[in-house]
């Protein structure tokens, strides 16, 4: 074990004996370490409060361990476990100071990762337990008058949560460009019908499942109802931030005739009113015109990073 004795009659507490194993452990000659204070091994990224409290341990002439982290002479940064002792002598006054090292680096990286690993699998499960609320959600609330309806209704909804999901852990559980949230859940089959536009924007975990589900729901009805049913007309979907930090999101259909009548609020309407208001804490609003739809999804600056 690395070991050095300071001479505590001295000012300064001077080493006078460094072990073989403590000048393996730093890289330093012996030459190079007697008559100097342990504090050389001190750096830029040292943790001044640790050192406060060692000194206090010494000027207190009590015993003291601490993780510390130190420098090498190659200028390696090292955890240091280290312990130090006073010792007396037959009068009892204060004579040397006995100091312990041990590096602990890789125990600390260890202890890291599993933290790191425990955080991981916290949130993970998290989102699963979310994702399945929203599973069970879509089930008990999709309609249909036919089985066969409600069985596709209810599938295609559970893969757009289930696509989510994939770029979430493509992401690392991080955060999601939104355009690849976007493109993942709205289909252009008959290409440049759909157009998007909007500055780089990340989505937090919390937002992709309700926005994605959200975003499917628009992409079905416009199927269903809208510019891609009709087969003449264009899709844009645009995004910015505004100037107190919220996110407006545009959906915008154009096309020349709407299938049936506007709608009053549908069931898929519904659903996206109740993800955006209710779970994303946002603001969404339908504009029904003569050309098309227009629909203004508002979400909050903490859903979002720019980066």
């Amino acid at each position: 074990m690395p070991l050095v004795l300071t001479d505590a009659r001295h000012p300064d507490h001077p080493i006078i004996l460094a072990n073989k194993a403590f000048l393996n452990l730093t890289g330093y000659e012996s030459r190079e370490v007697l008559g100097r204070n342990c504090r050389f091994l001190q750096g830029e990224n040292t943790d001044r409060t640790v050192v406060d409290q060692l000194r206090y341990a010494i000027a207190s002439e009590l015993e003291a361990t601490v993780d510390i982290l130190n420098y090498k002479k190659d200028g390696t940064a090292f955890w240091n476990e280290l312990h130090i002792s006073p010792i007396r002598d037959d009068d009892q006054q204060l004579a040397y100071y006995f100091a312990s090292q041990l590096d602990v680096t890789d125990f600390r990286k260890m202890k890291e990762l599993e933290a790191s690993e425990r955080r991981l699998f916290m949130e993970v499960d998290h989102r699963a337990r979310n994702a399945l609320a929203i599973v069970e959600s879509i089930v008990r609330l999709s309609r249909a008058t036919e089985p066969a309806a409600y069985a596709i209704a209810v599938q295609r909804r559970v893969h757009a949560i289930s696509t989510a999901h994939t770029l979430l852990s493509e992401a690392g559980w991080v955060a999601v460009d939104l355009r690849r949230l976007i493109l993942a859940q709205v289909p252009d089959p008959q290409q440049n019908v759909c157009e998007f536009k909007g500055p780089v924007l990340f989505i937090t975990p919390d937002a992709v499942q309700p926005l994605s589900l959200a975003f499917h729901e628009l992409a079905t009805n416009a199927l269903t109802h809208g510019t891609a049913a009709v087969g003449r007309g264009s899709v844009a979907v645009a995004w910015d931030i505004q100037p107190g930090g919220s996110v407006k999101i545009t959906w915008a259909e154009e096309t020349q005739h709407f299938r049936g009548d506007k709608p009053n609020e549908g069931f898929g309407t519904k659903i996206v009113r109740t993800l955006v208001e209710r779970q994303l804490h946002g603001q969404v609003a339908w504009n029904w015109r003569d050309s098309g739809l227009r629909i203004d999804i508002h979400i909050p600056q903490k859903l979002t990073r720019s980066s």
